[in-house]
């Protein structure tokens, strides 16, 4: 979800007033994916990296954090989405780990969506976390090194029991992947639109969706392949 910034700066705004416009396109895409009965929808809201970022916007990033959690967990409850978060959550101040599992406590048997937000990820970190919980099975001499696959490292991966994602949405005209699902993404589609997230909202979804709609899954197989597999079923 990139480009609050950019969005409010082009309009002589503070940052911090592009990200709370970002939360009404949050609350929409939810909101069509619901609609859509779209089964899974992943969120990147805040990256290891933007820890890095000036400090003041860092706060405002995170008391905006904690006022969406609480004020979409009805909204959750009424539509029955479950949220899920991945990331180092450690570093979040404490009211916003509070308010995140408190949400994630309430939400969890909610069975017609599920929302995972990334807060505070790293797709190499993640990964190197799957390899060390990897490597200290091996050591104890509970999984033989020739028996590691990738059903293995899918299940010590932050997103284990999660489909991959079919499609990867970029805004903001951004042509990087900027360190998500680093792993979950191999074979998902991309989208790669130059609308800022503060102005994607359901009509510039739809238009991702039916990108992805035209796309050919082929997963390494000829257009030919997928087509007499697709008769077949």
């Amino acid at each position: 979800m990139d480009g609050n910034g950019r969005w409010a700066e082009q309009r002589g705004l503070s940052r911090l007033h592009g990200h709370r416009v970002g939360k009404s396109s949050v609350r929409a895409i939810v909101e069509t994916s619901r609609r859509l009965e779209i089964e899974y929808l992943s969120l990147f809201a805040f990256s290891t990296e933007n820890w890095g970022r000036p400090s003041r916007e860092v706060d405002g990033l995170m008391k905006l954090l904690r006022s969406y959690l609480a004020s979409e967990l009805d909204r959750m409850m009424k539509h029955e989405i479950r949220l899920l978060a991945i990331g180092n959550t450690r570093r979040l101040p404490r009211p916003v780990r509070e308010v995140l599992r408190s949400a994630i406590a309430a939400t969890k048997n909610n069975t017609k969506m599920t929302v995972v937000l990334a807060v505070s990820y790293s797709g190499r970190e993640e990964m190197v976390g799957a390899m060390r919980r990897i490597a200290r099975l091996v050591q104890r001499g509970e999984l033989d090194p020739a028996r590691i696959t990738s059903d293995v490292v899918d299940r010590h991966l932050a997103t284990a029991g999660l489909p991959d994602p079919d499609l990867l949405i970029r805004t903001s005209g951004e042509m990087r992947v900027s360190n998500f699902y680093l792993w979950q993404i191999a074979y998902s589609e991309l989208y790669v639109t130059d609308t800022l997230w503060p102005d994607f909202r359901e009509r510039e979804y739809l238009q991702a969706l039916a990108y992805y709609q035209r796309r050919q899954r082929r997963f390494g197989r000829t257009g030919s392949q997928v087509e007499r597999l697709r008769v077949a079923n």
